[in-house]
């Protein structure tokens, strides 16, 4: 674990030097492809787009998100048992770099489709393993975690705000393929810098955090794994030589695996042997936290559906004296995240050394309420008709990525924090699948929304997210006291261990005199 006397880096480890970066060059690639990607799909085969439907372009969006972000509860375990953190992200990277570059090749849905698996392979090592890095550098209860994950967010912003402006406006006004592979270069610098600065990483992030034993593998656990995977490969071939595997089929698939997959993992961790019951109370504690963060992703996540077309066709795009791309509203929450991060950081760093700080619970809540918020700010110029201001978008998008602030961030702290030891990687991958399961919700979503009828579709989720919102808060004391009692418990543990080494030293020294 980290160090508290490793200051180096603005009063934080050095080792968060490279993860920043890395993290600002990967973000640059995925969200400069994001910014294009629903453009690209519905854009006309003439303008070099696909000709895919938007209704069908919006739920495919979604649902690669999804699938990106559930690879990463596989790519936890991965990490966790086999590879270790290093390992894992720099082969995610890699993956990541084909993903983007098969996006830049003219050759049509199937490249797409290919982009799709690597994308997803490559989030799903990368993501948990270089957060989990981060969590790595800091002891359990060292006061500068959460001012470090801000800081380390703040790279996901510095990326996030540059890629639609460079690779969306290269895309939008020359060829989409070249954005795509701008994108493919970002995470290659991004594979660059993580070369150059792992030395500098925690020690802890060199090997598995639980490694796979060979007696735990048997052959007949091989010989079933096998044969389901190669169940499943027969499955899909047939269902796309029947023309079951139809587009509807995988968004519907997915959707369901979305919600299914953190099911069945916490199940996993709660009744796992390796997690012990002072973790099983965090766990249980986490959940109420983790469902707030999928809903909360339902909204945030649309930016690169809903609001991307709304942007595209119902946004007066000349407002301000020349032609807006509509990519560039994509950039408006991340420019926001870089303004504010600073003062989050010293804002949470202040008050959780305050007498009586805020709870994870009450910040959760804080952010569902903002985004239902910024969904109800676009009620009124969609009900309106025509094309709106530019500045309703901006709002919205800025309002909603005020409450990532205040949920992010301090989830990724939070589940570094409650993971079992046994699962922390893992667990680091399951709260990224918080926004597989919340573009999963949205792939369905989606599917409802309809330019004429925009104001109702905001309406509804908008206000359905502040519910929520309001409820978290009021069993947040609930929620607070679950984690203080598994700590206390944890506390008297160790001091009982301590006494315990006490005695049994000084019983040993006293043999050694006799």
């Amino acid at each position: 674990m980290g160090s508290a006397s490793d200051r180096a880096f603005f009063g934080h480890p050095r080792g968060l030097v490279g993860l920043f970066f890395t993290e600002a060059w990967e973000r640059f690639s995925y969200y400069g492809m994001r910014a294009l990607l629903l453009y690209y799909m519905y854009d006309q085969v003439s303008n070099g787009g696909l000709g895919i439907p938007a209704d069908t372009a919006r739920s495919l969006v979604a649902v690669y998100g999804s699938a990106t972000y559930m690879a990463a509860i596989l790519g936890g375990w991965v990490s966790d048992r086999l590879l270790g953190d290093r390992r894992a992200t720099l082969l995610g990277g890699v993956l990541l770099m084909f993903g983007h570059g098969c996006l830049a090749l003219p050759a049509g849905a199937g490249a797409l489709f290919a982009s799709m698996v690597l994308i997803a392979a490559g989030t799903g090592l990368l993501k948990p393993t270089i957060s989990s890095s981060v969590g790595d550098l800091y002891a359990k209860n060292d006061p500068r975690r959460d001012s470090g994950f801000s800081i380390y967010y703040m790279g996901i912003s510095v990326g996030a705000v540059a890629a639609p402006l460079v690779v969306g406006t290269l895309g939008q006004t020359y060829d989409y393929h070249l954005g795509f592979g701008l994108a493919a270069i970002g995470m290659g610098l991004g594979l660059v810098v993580y070369l150059w600065t792992q030395r500098h990483l925690s020690t802890a992030s060199s090997r598995p955090k639980n490694p796979l034993r060979l007696r735990e593998v048997s052959r007949s656990k091989a010989t079933c794994l096998a044969g389901a995977i190669t169940c499943l490969i027969g499955l899909v071939a047939v269902s796309a030589a029947t023309g079951v595997l139809t587009v509807g089929a995988v968004v519907n698939t997915i959707s369901v695996l979305a919600i299914a997959l953190p099911v069945a993992y916490f199940t996993v961790m709660l009744r796992s042997p390796r997690t012990t019951s002072i973790e099983r109370a965090r766990v249980r504690g986490y959940i109420p936290l983790f469902i707030a963060a999928v809903f909360f992703w339902v909204i945030q996540e649309q930016g690169a559906t809903v609001i991307a077309q709304y942007a595209d066709q119902s946004t007066d795009l000349d407002a301000f004296g020349f032609a807006l791309p509509a990519s560039w509203f994509q950039s408006v929450g991340s420019f926001v995240l870089i303004i504010l991060t600073p003062m989050f950081a010293l804002m949470w760093l202040r008050m959780d050394r305050s007498a009586r700080p805020p709870s994870t619970a009450h910040k959760f809540s804080f952010a569902l309420v903002i985004a239902g918020m910024s969904y109800l700010l676009l009620v009124l110029p969609a009900l309106q008709g025509g094309l709106s201001s530019p500045l309703w978008l901006i709002g919205s998008l800025a309002l909603v990525t005020i409450g990532e602030m205040c949920l992010s961030p301090i989830g990724l702290s939070a589940t570094a924090r409650l993971a079992p030891a046994a699962f922390a990687t893992q667990t680091m991958g399951l709260w990224l699948a918080s926004g597989a399961a919340g573009q999963g919700i949205a792939a369905q979503l989606v599917k409802f929304y309809d330019a004429d009828s925009a104001g109702i579709y905001f309406g509804a989720i908008g206000a359905g997210t502040v519910v929520l919102g309001l409820l978290l808060l009021a069993c947040g004391p609930l929620i607070r006291r679950q984690t203080e009692t598994a700590d206390r418990a944890e506390a008297r543990l160790t001091e009982e261990d301590g006494a315990g080494g006490q005695i049994a030293t000084a019983a040993g020294s006293g043999a050694h005199l006799r």
